[in-house]
């Protein structure tokens, strides 16, 4: 019994090591998204946070401003989207082996 205990807190240990590993490469993640075939650009890092906003001086027309925010909303939904695919990658990664039951959410 105190063998399985050991093994169970060494895969935990293991699976801790892990987690915190791919947070800090989530966290380095930047990713773009784009709308209006590349005319919006935003980049978004690992945290969801945007960092960074590229347009395309032809979309600066005062006449057409709504077309310009839903440009910038759509790209950084790209983007968020894009980032969300990225860690559940990561996360896919790092967990393949484990004893993780089928379902759970991963981070806790």
């Amino acid at each position: 019994m105190m063998r399985d205990l050991g093994k169970i807190m060494k895969q935990a240990q293991e699976l801790q090591a892990r987690m915190s590993k791919i947070q800090e490469e989530a966290n380095a993640l930047e990713v773009d998204g784009q709308a209006g075939g590349g005319l919006v650009t935003a980049t978004l890092n690992g945290k969801n946070e945007l960092v960074g906003m590229k347009i395309d001086p032809s979309l600066a027309n005062p006449d057409e401003i709504e077309i310009l925010e839903d440009l910038v909303i759509a790209a950084v939904n790209d983007a968020r989207r894009l980032v969300e695919q990225a860690v559940q990658e990561k996360m896919k990664e790092m967990t393949e082996g484990l004893p993780i039951p089928p379902g759970m959410k991963l981070p806790f």
